[in-house]
């Protein structure tokens, strides 16, 4: 039989913020690449097409929304840590948060390359839109699965059959 010092150790809490940590850390560096990577593209195309800067930023703004994902992760992370609480819900939670955080770091990275070629491309031939726009799509729903992943673990986070006692001091 498990003792309470085996099922929430002093140490659990420390798992959930990780998890919160890498939510908002690995999803800032992916909006942050993207965002750079698809900016550069956004500017040389302005200096040929300054006309069509306002559709151009799409690949900007995509790239952005990246980090929302991870900060609503963190915050709902954030909420559920407690002294004690069990060493699932501090697992569950890094994971919830290294989902989401990998996800939107892969993400940022596939929104700045095809960003950067896309508007690139886009002030050349103004056609390509819709492509670009298209593999965008596909390119930020790879973060939007992390977020969906990491909801439903969050929501699982909390075992149901076992309360961890108050400390005693």
């Amino acid at each position: 039989m498990s003792t309470a010092a085996d099922l929430c150790p002093a140490y659990a809490p420390f798992f959930g913020a990780m998890g919160a940590t890498a939510a908002i850390v690995f999803t800032s560096m992916g909006a942050a690449y993207g965002t750079a990577k698809s900016g550069v593209g956004v500017s040389a195309m302005a200096v040929l097409r300054p006309d069509l800067m306002m559709q151009g930023v799409i690949p900007v703004v995509m790239a952005g929304i990246l980090a929302i994902y991870g900060l609503v992760v963190s915050v709902l992370i954030a909420g559920g840590l407690k002294s004690p609480m069990p060493l699932f819900t501090g697992f569950v939670q890094l994971g919830a948060g290294l989902s989401v955080g990998l996800a939107g770091l892969a993400a940022g990275f596939a929104i700045g390359v095809v960003g950067d070629a896309g508007v690139r491309g886009f002030a050349q031939q103004p056609r390509l839109f819709v492509g670009m726009v298209l593999i965008l799509i596909f390119a930020e729903v790879l973060g939007l699965y992390g977020l969906i992943v990491a909801l439903i673990l969050n929501t699982g986070s909390v075992p149901t059959t076992y309360e961890c006692p108050a400390p005693k001091f």
